[in-house]
């Protein structure tokens, strides 16, 4: 037995068994991705026998393990979201038919040349984009704008409006779910 799996408040050995269910069905509901919720479980495991020694039996190891769930799941979203994180993302605007695929975002296809008919895209583009985060629920377009359009700080948006950082990133995730199928609709298939 290594060091780190010596803490007598600890029994990793049960940890899949007692655990592994609760932690994917958790991390899956703030992804939405089985193989990322899966992924990131695993990290949980992996970061709770590296820092076994740390644990005190303040709380129950349940609790422990969500709470190292859920610094993964936040850093997975910074991660996203950093500059170095978006050019990684992919971009699918088809999940399935013939124009199925993706993109990765820096890669993207560009913008076409004429001025003219780039200026009456954009404005129709901004009416439809404006119009589909105004029929998102209120919380999530309040979110949405905040921190997507103002450019808010994570932290200053969860205390105006008393959230955690993990909710504002599910809000988010949502939002931009709810923002792409109405952008299907409305824009992608006109």
């Amino acid at each position: 037995m290594t060091k780190s799996l010596s803490n007598p408040l600890l029994s990793p050995n049960l940890w899949i068994d007692r655990y592994a269910d609760y932690l994917y069905n958790y991390a899956i509901t703030r992804v939405n991705n089985s193989d990322l919720a899966k992924d990131l479980v695993q990290e949980t495991f992996f970061a709770g026998l590296k820092s076994a020694k740390n644990f005190e039996g303040k709380s129950t190891e349940r609790t422990w393990l969500i709470a190292i769930l859920k610094r993964k799941i936040i850093d997975h979203y910074r991660k996203i979201n950093s500059n170095k994180g978006k050019a990684e993302v992919r971009m699918s605007f088809y999940e399935e038919g013939e124009k199925e695929g993706s993109w990765i975002e820096e890669r993207a296809p560009q913008t076409w040349d004429n001025e003219a008919d780039k200026l009456i895209e954009s404005e129709e583009l901004k009416s439809t984009i404006d119009s589909c985060i105004d029929n998102l629920p209120e919380k999530y377009a309040m979110v949405f704008r905040m921190k997507t359009i103002q450019g808010f700080e994570t932290e200053d948006i969860c205390k105006e409006l008393d959230i955690s950082a993990s909710n504002l990133w599910v809000i988010i995730h949502r939002a931009r779910t709810q923002l792409r199928k109405c952008m299907e609709e409305n824009w992608f298939n006109n």
